[in-house]
């Protein structure tokens, strides 16, 4: 497609399935076009661009490692030889090693190194080439997905878990040092039901976990991908004066349930 400068503003979405994808729905609905990165899903992602064109927004699909540098960096400069400029970017993309988080043994150095790649280094690496052009927008945002397990130290795995609240600390030192042309915030979405846990965990005990989870929140229920792509789209559309944020969204369950003392 031919070079050009668009007249909507553009975001950059790392992950294009999931969360990814419902992020790109909602700010292709809010004016946005979009840059669509994937690592293996290509045709998942194709067929996010295509859904986002159809609400009337120009999509591309471009392919990158983020836990490579030179990926990253090549991947934004696509984004701007082909859009002209980046107002936003969404961090969504995630890994993880489904590993007994009791068990100090199920991991070692090496899970760890490949979750951090992701999770954290990947995330610095993308606002590191985007910032140049966030700062040239007027109104640059960095959204990261992260989890409630940066809080509450639990979750699929230690790696994982340290990961999250690595990703926090990332989230709030990047806010700091961006501002005031760069906003940068997190959201934290609890269990959301998407493919991701059922394929790590199986159904069966997937469904164990989503039942728990809702029964533990002060909602009884669990967040879908497009519960957290409402946050998504408020903390770059809409909510121009937060940074530094830390904004979970799931379903109260940090919260949790009445606890019943009988007389």
């Amino acid at each position: 497609m031919e070079n050009s400068t668009s007249a909507r503003p553009v975001a950059l979405i790392v992950g294009s399935t999931g969360v990814g994808a419902a992020s790109a729905f909602r700010l292709a609905e809010a004016g946005y076009d979009l840059a669509l990165v994937y690592s293996r899903s290509r045709d998942e992602a194709g067929e996010t661009a295509a859904k986002c064109r159809a609400l009337g927004a120009r999509a591309e699909t471009f392919c990158a490692d983020v836990a490579v540098d030179a990926d990253c960096r090549r991947v934004v400069d696509e984004a701007i030889a082909r859009f002209g400029r980046l107002d936003a970017l969404v961090n969504s993309a995630g890994a993880t090693q489904f590993a007994t988080i009791t068990d100090l043994d199920s991991q070692n150095a090496e899970d760890f190194h490949r979750v951090y790649g992701v999770n954290v280094v990947g995330a610095y690496q993308m606002a590191r080439a985007a910032a140049p052009h966030l700062r040239a927008s007027g109104r640059g945002a960095v959204v990261n997905i992260s989890s409630i397990a940066g809080l509450n130290g639990n979750g699929s795995s230690l790696a994982y878990v340290a990961s999250k609240g690595a990703l926090h600390a990332l989230t709030l030192a990047l806010a700091r040092i961006l501002a005031p042309e760069i906003r940068v915030n997190a959201v934290l979405p609890g269990l959301i039901d998407t493919r991701w846990l059922p394929s790590g965990l199986g159904e069966e005990a997937y469904a164990r976990v989503k039942a728990g989870f809702a029964d533990n929140s002060a909602l009884q229920t669990v967040c879908e991908a497009d519960d957290i792509a409402v946050a998504v789209k408020f903390l770059i559309v809409d909510a121009l004066k937060v940074t530094g944020q830390l904004l979970p969204v799931e379903s109260g369950f940090l919260l949790g349930r009445p606890t019943l003392v009988r007389k």
